[in-house]
């Protein structure tokens, strides 16, 4: 059973942080490109509760999964949606109310914070500077713009890698089952969070350890 975040005890040294529905609201920029793509291949999607399952999973796997855009198709679909979304709407994501305040909390503790994320590693570096949050985090790990799938286990791992923390020193912060299940296949703790996009169930179904409402309780879970 995941356990309440007062219950926690141990400060972890390395915080790992989902981007989209995590740090930013960035469903605005996200359902705008993907209608876009969409539309021009032919499908034309109002509902946007469908829309907002393309928050969360790599690119080409919301087009192939929800829209049957497999091969050629899927790689068209992606490559629109990103005309659109890195030439500006990709700013449309405000940070969420408390994240700053988390951040720097974390950072004056002590704590090495790190982004993984299944945005491409050169977008996933743009929006996190556009939002004001580079100075928070000492690397962004995401996959190469060749990646069609990539594994969030494996760009987890990178992170730990990279950083020299133990798996027991580390926790996943996510709001998507992407995030926890990442994290299981790293070995490390996972908090999802219920402010984003993933409903309780998927986070309890996936098996998070441990659950924040808003931005602040993961700081104190943390500290």
């Amino acid at each position: 059973m995941p356990r309440d975040l007062r219950y926690n005890h141990r400060m972890y040294k390395l915080v790992l942080f989902d981007l989209d529905g995590t740090l930013t609201q960035s469903e605005f920029g996200i359902l705008a490109s993907a209608k876009y793509a969409l539309s021009k291949m032919g499908i034309y999607e109002a509902d946007e509760k469908k829309l907002k399952r393309f928050i969360g999973p790599p690119l080409y796997v919301s087009f192939s999964e929800f829209y049957g855009l497999n091969g050629a198709a899927g790689e068209e679909a992606v490559r629109l949606y990103r005309e659109v979304y890195e030439k500006e709407e990709y700013k449309n994501a405000p940070v969420y109310e408390g994240i700053p305040d988390a951040l720097l909390a974390l950072k004056d503790a002590g704590a090495s914070l790190m982004v993984v994320t299944s945005k491409p590693q050169e977008m996933a570096e743009r929006v996190v500077e556009h939002v004001g949050l580079k100075r928070f985090f000492d690397a962004i790990v995401g996959p190469g713009r060749e990646m069609l799938s990539p594994s969030k286990t494996v760009l987890i791992q990178r992170a730990l890698a990279l950083s020299g923390a133990r798996k027991e020193e580390a926790v996943m912060v996510g709001d998507r089952k992407f995030d926890i299940e990442g994290a299981k296949g790293a070995g490390i703790a996972s908090v999802g969070v219920l402010y984003g996009y993933g409903s309780r169930e998927e986070l309890e179904a996936a098996g998070a350890d441990f659950f924040a409402d808003k931005p602040e309780q993961i700081k104190k879970f943390i500290l």
